[in-house]
């Protein structure tokens, strides 16, 4: 499948669900379940409007197969996550799919920890975004909210940035607060150079109002929660739940 069919209601502030962890808890032994494609076919079903899965280095979670399998049998946009390595830029062009997040990423860590350093490595990601645009995929950049990584964003040429906010996730108080501000003033510095906006790590239905309702964010990507919630009520049901928690937000 060459050409992944886009469906996306631009008026609303889309979902995208992260099936990784559905992979972590399949290779915790060696059998084929659960498996995660039929997971991103449940989310999509309940109402996410795409699909991320991060193809790590070493293959902890989501496999070279399950990719194949997400590109034939989704309905929905795929966004891949991939580290800026010469491997994973031949696999994101033998598949082209929709979206392509460069994140970072550290074999010791357990998962995704801050965001890129773009400003740091101009040379190394300018190729990557270059390359990956010509081929028709819509390039992000998963970055902190400083105003020197949303600039060197614009620099580098990425029509996308994704901001982390697991810092925010992670406070509490008056210290969310000011993250929450920061968070919303890297939004409106982003959008104003023209730059889509999206947001994820760590949100969950008691936090992501606020997150949600940065006017600015066109996207949230979500699914180490959704996962975990699902073990309670059912991936269909966290799916749901979430949309009507961004909605109202909205």
């Amino acid at each position: 499948m060459t050409d992944q069919p886009s469906r996306v209601v631009e008026d609303r502030l889309r979902l995208g669900v992260n099936i990784d962890h559905v992979a972590t808890v399949r290779n915790a032994r060696v059998v084929g379940y659960p498996d995660p494609v039929r997971a991103a076919l449940l989310a999509a079903e309940a109402g996410a409007d795409g699909i991320t899965a991060h193809l790590r280095e070493d293959r902890r979670h989501i496999t070279d197969d399950d990719i194949a399998r997400l590109m034939a049998e989704l309905t929905v946009p795929l966004n891949l996550e991939m580290a800026a390595t010469d491997e994973m830029l031949a696999i994101a062009l033998a598949h082209r799919p929709h979206a392509v997040c460069i994140v970072p990423e550290k074999r010791e860590e357990r998962t995704t920890e801050g965001g890129l350093d773009a400003a740091g490595q101009q040379n190394r990601l300018k190729r990557l975004v270059d390359i990956l645009g010509e081929a028709g995929c819509r390039v992000s950049l998963f970055i902190e909210p400083d105003p020197r990584q949303v600039e060197a964003t614009l620099r580098l040429g990425a029509p996308v940035l994704e901001l982390h906010v697991g810092l925010y996730a992670e406070l509490e108080g008056e210290a969310q607060a000011a993250e929450l501000r920061r968070l919303t003033d890297a939004a409106a510095l982003a959008a104003k150079n023209g730059i889509e906006v999206h947001a994820g790590h760590g949100l969950t239905f008691d936090n992501v109002a606020p997150i949600a309702a940065i006017p600015q964010v066109r996207e949230l990507n979500i699914g180490h929660f959704l996962i975990g919630e699902a073990i309670f009520t059912g991936l269909g049901d966290a799916v749901r739940t979430m949309r009507a928690a961004m909605d109202a937000a909205r």
